[in-house]
């Protein structure tokens, strides 16, 4: 293994991915451990996310499955709790799950808003502060990545609630990379554009779907081994100089907007 090669090197880390039965998850529960890290999958189906673990065992490397619902604080403590008893402290966090709601702003209810916020917002902030907590009491330095979206940072129809909380997400990234500093445990994000996951697919294959692809700057979506290059820099050594970035993935989608 060359030097270069070598920070980018999770061997002896051990990353929990919430979120991880499904999507984005499920592929960024793969693409950590091929780089060598210890896996937690997390999330509320244990059928789920012990698929996603008997894949990681499969290919030879070391996973646990552990249920969590990030929108209660004693699950997340559970969570953490059997966790560490698998494979001890926790390095590298990545806050992954989320929901999604379209609806025309005027329609949208109090129960859309606050449930969403509880989990792309106030839920990865449970994450965080019991990440973060352990690893200040254990003395160790970690990293936090937050999967943010582009639509955090540009306006789209029907996702008021949706794009108003991953915006919130964004600035608390900031917030978090800051307020951890003194501790040397570093917060990014990835803010992924167009990828199809389970929750979107319906979108994509819609008539105004495919035609919001044929006008993206690559004239595609994006392919999830795309997503790999970032979050293995935000997660190893190759990055421990980068705090705070908000890392947007999408072949210029916010610029080429920006700029019209």
């Amino acid at each position: 293994m060359s030097k270069v090669t070598e920070r980018f090197s999770l061997v002896g880390k051990t990353a929990l991915v919430t979120g991880a039965g499904s999507g984005m998850g499920r592929h960024f529960v793969q693409t950590l451990s091929e780089a060598g890290a210890r896996i937690v999958c997390a999330a509320r189906r244990k059928d789920s996310i012990e698929a996603s673990a008997k894949t990681v065992r499969d290919n030879g490397g070391q996973a646990v499955a552990i249920e969590l619902d990030i929108g209660n604080t004693a699950s997340v403590t559970r969570a953490f709790d059997e966790a560490e008893k698998a494979f001890g402290t926790i390095d590298i966090l990545v806050n992954n799950a989320g929901q999604i709601v379209f609806a025309p702003f005027p329609d949208i209810t109090d129960e859309q808003w606050e449930n969403l916020f509880n989990v792309n917002v106030a839920g990865s902030m449970r994450m965080a502060r019991e990440f973060s907590k352990r690893l200040i009491a254990a003395k160790k330095p970690g990293c936090i990545v937050n999967i943010t979206s582009i639509t955090g940072q540009l306006t789209k129809p029907y996702l008021s609630i949706y794009g108003s909380a991953k915006a919130a997400l964004i600035q608390f990234t900031k917030q978090l990379a800051i307020d951890l500093l003194p501790y040397n445990i570093r917060a990014n994000s990835i803010a992924p554009g167009y990828f199809r996951t389970e929750m979107v697919d319906w979108y994509f294959d819609s008539p105004e779907g495919k035609l919001e692809v044929e006008n993206l700057p690559a004239k595609r979506v994006g392919r999830l081994d795309e997503l790999d290059g970032p979050l293995l820099l935000l997660t190893s050594e190759a990055g421990s100089y980068l705090n705070g970035v908000i890392l947007p993935v999408d072949y210029g989608h916010v610029i080429r907007i920006s700029a019209t």
